[in-house]
């Protein structure tokens, strides 16, 4: 069984229509809408399709509007529900952004690639711009002067370190076992989750996709698989936004208040893990680095 959530927040309707036309075209068997929105200005999407399930629900953040998704397809609610998941005990679920979209069929292709490989606990295809730039949305676990450079110097002084945070000296045309993926489209093994847990609520929004990623990334292999491409437009509100900035900060704080500032013996671990096992592209070959 294949699930999905997309949380929104004044989100344009167009925009997840179109998202929700890639799942719907997708075989999905249900779609969930989570609206983080002051008004329900969006319920009327719920009449598109049965498979829609939609809920207008207060803001507490984008983790803790997919793990009420969540909860419900990894915890079965009744006798019955138990039946079904002691049939096809796996499952999987889908995480995605209303700005992600895609040509084809490009779950079925994933859903194989999970099938053929049960050590993989979660999976993130090669991810582009609209304007055909690669998105890099697998990264090393970051450091607080990662995202503190990334933020706040010249991108002139920071050029190398942010390529090698953003792994953009490397091969994106082969598969990567990576520590951070990117939030944007993610697809879990539904046993992982039972095992790792759901998004962390402490987190309103920004560092849950790096929690979530490094807490699987632990038990299971947390792959980036180019096998199949989407698009997606990555607003980078915090870029835009000094309220959006704010947020971003605080919830970074909190981040490295969990795993560690300075001293984070598994994010070193786990970078070393990962730089020896990629390969090295030479910067005439590469495209520029984008965040």
């Amino acid at each position: 069984m294949l699930t999905a959530s997309i949380v929104v927040h004044k989100t344009p309707a167009g925009q997840l229509q179109k998202a929700i036309n890639c799942l719907l075209n997708s075989h999905v068997d249900k779609i969930y809408i989570i609206d983080n929105s002051p008004g329900e200005s969006l319920s009327a999407i719920a009449l598109f399709s049965p498979k829609i399930d939609y809920r207008h629900v207060e803001n507490n953040g984008f983790g803790a509007g997919h793990n009420i998704a969540l909860r419900e397809v990894i915890e079965p609610a009744s006798d019955a529900d138990n039946a079904k998941h002691n049939e096809n005990p796996c499952g999987f679920h889908l995480v995605m952004n209303a700005d992600v979209c895609w040509e084809g069929d490009v779950l079925t292709p994933l859903l194989n690639y999970l099938q053929e490989n049960p050590d993989v606990g979660m999976v993130m295809p090669k991810t582009f711009y609209p304007d055909g730039d690669l998105q890099y949305t697998c990264r090393m676990l970051p450091t607080p002067f990662d995202l503190f450079a990334k933020r706040f110097l010249p991108a002139s002084l920071t050029k190398k370190r942010m390529e090698r945070y953003l792994l953009a000296p490397h091969n994106h045309d082969i598969a990567i076992n990576c520590p951070y993926l990117l939030g944007s489209f993610l697809l879990f093994r539904n046993d992982a989750l039972r095992q790792c847990g759901v998004f962390d609520e402490c987190f309103f929004m920004y560092p849950e996709d790096i929690d979530i990623t490094r807490r699987i990334h632990e038990h299971w292999r947390t792959m980036y698989w180019p096998g199949v491409s989407i698009i997606h437009e990555h607003a980078a509100a915090s870029r835009k936004s000094f309220r959006m900035l704010r947020i971003h900060l605080v919830n970074m704080i909190i981040y490295f208040n969990k795993w560690g500032w300075l001293c984070d013996k598994k994010r070193r671990l786990y970078n070393r893990r990962l730089l020896n096992s990629i390969s090295y592209i030479p910067p005439s070959s590469r495209p520029s680095a984008r965040g």
